[in-house]
């Protein structure tokens, strides 16, 4: 007769990996000026966060790849800002803005390759075929 076996089964919390619902209030830091200013922003899924990848990527006729890091940053940007200083975080907003406040919000744009933590998308380590 089979040994009975002691292994125990333990549910499987998938609620730890879901998302909050609940928008956070983040501090920026514009590095030239030292001025601060708060926005309040929404996670970004995992499942959004592929559907931005996925529209950034081109494929060219000849098999080659690129990646439009530009359009990523500003469709998290529009996705993520509920509430900032300028109210509502449009196309039309982020392309009057100039580099120093743009840098600063782009901290807050999860990489879109090699991680999903908030840091600036590194266009060098995108593989180019």
């Amino acid at each position: 007769m089979p040994a009975k076996s002691t292994v125990e089964t333990v549910q499987f919390d998938f609620k730890k990996y879901t998302l909050s619902a609940e928008p956070t209030k983040k501090v920026l830091t514009i590095e030239e000026t030292g001025e601060s200013f708060e926005v309040t922003v929404k996670p970004l899924s995992w499942a959004k966060r592929n559907q931005m990848i996925s529209a950034s990527l081109n494929f060219g006729t000849d098999g080659a790849t690129g990646f439009d890091g530009d359009g990523y940053v500003r469709g998290c940007l529009k996705e993520m800002v509920i509430d900032a200083p300028w109210g509502r975080t449009t196309e039309a907003f982020l392309l009057t803005i100039d580099e120093r406040l743009g840098t600063a919000l782009e901290t807050l744009v999860p990489k879109a390759f090699g991680g999903s933590d908030a840091e600036t998308v590194d266009i060098d380590n995108v593989k180019k075929e």
